[in-house]
């Protein structure tokens, strides 16, 4: 059956009665496909009688179909004609791991980030309106994502204005009961069909010119509901018509809901219970670890590796928080539901009165940590760098405005390889070091992550310290921790002082390798910055006395990153010292691995070099006309 479909028009084609068979097919494919090429798995297990119900029921790509994050919609792209490309997922040139606008037209909105589905959705839906076409607009959103005050704000507005759209709340962290299951699926049933929403209607009509009996007849409504499905009663009294909870993996049923539903010209809610890895028993057992899995045998599962490597930064960071709370007992830790990513397992274990998760909600984290750093803690904010976008106000209002001392442990800082750019973290050098009261630190390894973690504990305000995703050199990481002096650098080379060129390097962080290999070539003198704010400004003043060129290097965009301040800083010092920038262009790096997208904007070794080696020839041929003229 699957061979059969190649849009979603195919699809609709069957019996509703044939679907069971063709979720079967899609789970089977995925399952293969998954396992031999990576990717994520659990959410679209789980999500897959949903994902196949909705575009049965919907006329896809005219109705705007809008995923939340987009973990998820494997089976959407599968269903969407690329389920021949479905391999190439999240590898270069290859499909992006999250619906795209520039992928496919029936990737309705780009999603990647947390909790965007239900404003999109609205907007999409008012745009219809006020065009006047006939379309209809779905959010689908998890109950993790409906954590995130921003699902709470979209939700308010659309019941408050009355507008035609579905709310699908993917609800993967609960359970029914066989009798209440039974139940539930009568009563949803019941409370969407023909008869039920044409009372409903007409009632409204009668009631129009009498508010207060619509109101009351309203308001009863509500509180019938929510004494036979308590969950009801939130979404109700935010003006959305709640039906649920049904069996998300009952494709039949849910078809039978969604007809029904579909013509009803208000906001609706549908509250559909899944499990994560539903079909594959070990995604069942474990969904955690199969939320994003590498190439792993079908039968055998995900098989973790028992081999020693050395520590990733996220494990550097892990250990030195649990170490650092043995000793300091008002340290707290703060995570937007990122307990795994992050590295925090180990000290929620240890420490469980001393670790807060607050769920999909970076905002309310980073204001959480002011108040507690307000009334003597030492809040240390683990969090992903472009998950802390999301809480910029706070960072400057809330914590570096009151100068308290907040740690922020920024992870996947940089390029990030396959999830591509909704989650490299190529901007936080620029966002933070323009903020007063700022300390902000780069590792070039992971003993030294170790030690500036120590150095931005120990240091009484705001500090930061940005760390990308994965290992580093492979440097021993001393036990011992020892802090910084603020502001300060290394020299790692010094160059032949003969050399014609006199050139120093100036590193910003974790392309330590990198930045080794070229000052070779190029016969360079190589400085670990480490410090982004404050500069190390002896340390430039002393290079510009004994160089020619300065060349900067980070995996931050060049638009306001650290090469930018060193620049500032010439510039107000009036050095005139020739200097190059090199960074992450401006632009969006598609996903791939992270050494495929440093080859391709030349930030390995030999791609460093190449673009000294042009502004050295640039400038030659500036000077030689010069000298012509």
């Amino acid at each position: 059956m699957l061979n059969k479909i190649k849009t979603p028009h195919d699809l609709r084609q069957f019996k509703v009665e044939d679907l069971p068979e063709l979720c079967e097919e899609v789970r089977e494919f995925l399952l293969k496909s998954v396992s031999t090429s990576g990717g994520h798995l659990a959410s679209g297990l789980g999500a897959l009688e949903l994902t196949v119900a909705l575009h049965y029921v919907y006329d896809t790509p005219n109705d705007r179909l809008i995923w939340d994050v987009g973990h998820q919609a494997y089976v959407h792209k599968l269903l969407t004609g690329r389920r021949d490309e479905l391999g190439s997922i999240k590898k270069k040139d290859g499909l992006c791991g999250f619906p795209n606008r520039n992928e496919s037209n029936y990737d309705a909105f780009g999603v990647g980030h947390s909790s965007t589905s239900i404003s999109a959705t609205l907007g999409m839906a008012l745009a219809a309106k006020m065009q006047g076409v006939d379309r209809h607009a779905i959010a689908v959103i998890g109950d993790g994502a409906l954590t995130a005050g921003m699902a709470y704000e979209a939700l308010n507005h659309a019941g408050d204005i009355d507008t035609e759209m579905l709310v699908v709340l993917n609800d993967n962290d609960m359970s029914i009961s066989p009798n209440v299951g039974g139940l539930s699926k009568y009563l949803a049933r019941l409370l969407s069909g023909h008869f039920y929403s044409s009372m409903r209607e007409g009632s409204k009509k009668i009631l129009s010119n009498t508010p207060v009996m619509k109101r009351f007849a309203r308001r009863a409504e509500e509180h019938t509901k929510g004494m036979i499905m308590p969950s009801a009663t939130l979404f109700e009294e935010m003006g959305f018509v709640y039906y649920g909870p049904v069996d998300g993996h009952d494709v039949i049923e849910l078809v039978k809901i969604l007809e029904n539903i579909k013509d009803i010209n208000e906001p609706k809610f549908l509250h559909v219970v899944t499990q994560k890895g539903n079909g594959y028993k070990p995604a069942e057992k474990d969904p955690v670890e199969y939320h994003a899995v590498s190439v792993f045998d079908l039968e055998a599962g995900v098989k973790k590796s028992t081999e020693k490597s050395s520590p990733t930064y996220t494990q550097v960071f892990g250990q030195w928080i649990c170490d650092m709370a043995a000793i300091e007992k008002d340290l707290v830790a703060i995570t937007p539901a990122m307990r795994e990513g992050s590295g925090l397992v180990e000290f929620s274990k240890k420490f469980p009165d001393r670790y807060y998760d607050v769920a999909i909600a970076e905002q309310h984290a980073v204001t959480l940590a002011a108040g507690m750093a307000c009334d003597g803690l030492k809040p240390v904010v683990a969090i992903y760098s472009t998950f802390l976008q999301r809480a910029y106000d706070q960072l400057i209002h809330d914590v570096a405005l009151q100068n308290l001392p907040v740690v922020f442990a920024i992870d996947r800082a940089g390029l990030v390889g396959s999830d591509g750019p909704t989650h490299s973290g190529n901007y936080d050098l620029s966002y933070l070091r323009c903020i007063p009261n700022m300390v902000v630190m780069a590792p070039s390894n992971e003993d030294e992550c170790r030690q500036m973690l120590c150095t931005a504990y120990q240091y009484n305000g705001p500090a930061a310290v940005r760390y990308p995703r994965g290992i580093g050199t492979g440097v021993e990481v001393r036990q011992e921790m020892q802090a910084l002096e603020i502001g300060r650098g290394e020299i790692i080379r010094r160059a032949n002082s003969q050399t014609h060129n006199r050139i120093a390097l100036l590193l910003f962080g974790s392309l330590l390798h990198e930045a080794l290999s070229a000052s070779e070539d190029l016969d360079a003198t190589l400085v670990n910055m480490r410090f982004v704010k404050p500069l190390d400004k002896d340390l430039i003043r002393e290079l510009c006395n004994t160089h020619d060129l300065l060349v900067t290097l980070e995996d931050n965009a060049i638009k306001g990153g650290a090469g930018s301040a060193v620049s500032e800083f010439l510039n107000k010092e009036g050095l005139r010292t020739q200097i190059i920038n090199i960074g992450i262009p401006d632009d969006y790096i598609e996903h791939a691995t992270r050494e495929e997208q440093l080859a391709d904007i030349g930030l390995l070794g030999e791609g460093i070099a190449k673009q000294v080696r042009q502004f050295i020839d640039l400038k030659r041929e500036d000077i030689s006309a010069v000298s012509v003229a």
